[in-house]
């Protein structure tokens, strides 16, 4: 038995060398980071407080801090049956209703809370594509309509030629990018764990004719945030803490993940790690069409531009933020892939704030899963409750 066992032993040991080296000789040794962070530690997905296993870069709060106003009725509305159910079922951490700008409903669960930070995910799109926006105003880069080229040379030939930075704002520049979150060889898994995403992007290529529909893809975003750096001189972090967490008044300094060491890159598609009142203030900021204080620290034009469709046949997108028009309202969204929300009714001044560890099903011929539509119905029922 022990010369079994023993045989068995030496023989796994080979099997996991052997393994080991392909990925090396094949370049996917990025797979063995996703195995210690996700599945030594219990995951099988990225999850919303995976930042402590990666590089970060601080993005920095101002001295000046603007708290946020309770609302008068400021959790006197219990939540509904409903949502106490889907918030259990899908470990919501985070739950706000902001009505006029003031707090009017607020629960944290699983010991987080105000100072809690969490994964933004792909919410951080919609931040990236407001840095786009202040970097047009503030003349670093043109306008919506200025190729990615004049930044990044490797996409100077072809129909790469013919992208534009707004092409990828608004998820429709042709990138050869499978969006896939579930196999360990897709390209999303590699530009979440590789070393190098930098010589990840400009190893791509534009295959179909930029401009012309919406296709969500998550390297679109990295190559923008790359558009920016680029432009700006500046990293990422610093030109978000610059443009927006010191004059929006952030309360806490919030943090960005990186590919590598401290001189590496923000994953510029997901992955700034805040907490809910900070991300809120955020679309609040496009909610109130670029004004804060007081101060335009976006233009109106913008704020409009990105909140609405770009194309016919993708009505469920704008420029950085996702579309509905449930309830018959108009509305806009920062969201995350597993149920990070930041939900914009203009015509309501009503927001509202879902942090959590998963998301519903999507519902059928719709662009958002079963839970937005729940949290966004359950608000109403609260403020109507309590009308």
């Amino acid at each position: 038995m022990k010369r079994i066992l023993k045989f068995f032993f030496k023989s796994l040991l080979i099997i996991i060398v052997l393994c080991v080296a392909l990925l090396y000789i094949f370049d996917y040794d990025y797979i063995l980071k996703g195995v210690r962070v996700v599945y030594m530690t219990g995951h099988t997905t990225a999850y919303i407080d995976d930042y402590s296993y990666f590089d970060n870069r601080t993005i920095e709060k101002g001295n000046a801090t603007f708290a946020w106003a309770t609302h008068p009725e400021y959790n006197k509305t219990q939540s509904t049956d409903r949502l106490n159910t889907i918030n259990k079922e899908l470990g919501t951490v985070a739950f706000m209703i902001i009505k006029n700008d003031s707090i009017w409903y607020e629960n944290y669960a699983e010991g987080f809370g105000i100072d809690s930070k969490t994964n933004s995910f792909s919410m951080a799109k919609s931040m990236v594509t407001g840095m786009l926006g202040k970097a047009i105003m503030e003349g670093y880069i043109k306008n919506l309509d200025q190729p990615v080229g004049d930044f990044l040379p490797e996409f100077s030939q072809g129909l790469a030629a013919k992208t534009t930075v707004g092409d990828l704002s608004s998820m429709s520049s042709g990138l050869n990018w499978t969006e896939h979150y579930t196999s360990p060889f897709s390209i999303t898994a590699r530009a979440y764990y590789d070393p190098n995403i930098r010589d990840v992007m400009l190893g791509l290529d534009i295959v179909e004719e930029p401009g012309q529909k919406f296709e969500y893809l998550s390297g679109n975003t990295q190559l923008l945030g790359m558009v920016i750096e680029k432009a700006t001189g500046k990293k990422l972090a610093t030109y978000l803490s610059e443009s927006f967490w010191k004059p929006l008044g952030m309360e806490h300094e919030a943090i960005w993940q990186l590919d590598s060491e401290e001189s590496g890159m923000e994953k510029a598609y997901c992955c700034i790690a805040s907490n809910a009142r900070d991300f809120a203030r955020f679309g609040m900021l496009f909610k109130n069409k670029g004004m804060f204080a007081g101060e335009q620290i976006l233009p109106v034009e913008f704020t409009e531009l990105a909140t609405k469709p770009r194309f016919e046949d993708g009505q469920m997108y704008g420029y950085g933020f996702w579309l509905s028009d449930h309830l018959d309202k108009r509305i806009f969204a920062m969201r995350g892939i597993l149920g990070q929300y930041v939900i914009c009714i203009p015509e309501d001044n009503i927001m509202i704030v879902r942090l959590g560890h998963n998301r519903g099903q999507f519902v059928p011929g719709e662009s958002f899963t079963e839970d937005f539509f729940v949290f966004i119905e359950e608000a109403y029922k609260m403020l109507k409750n309590a009308s």
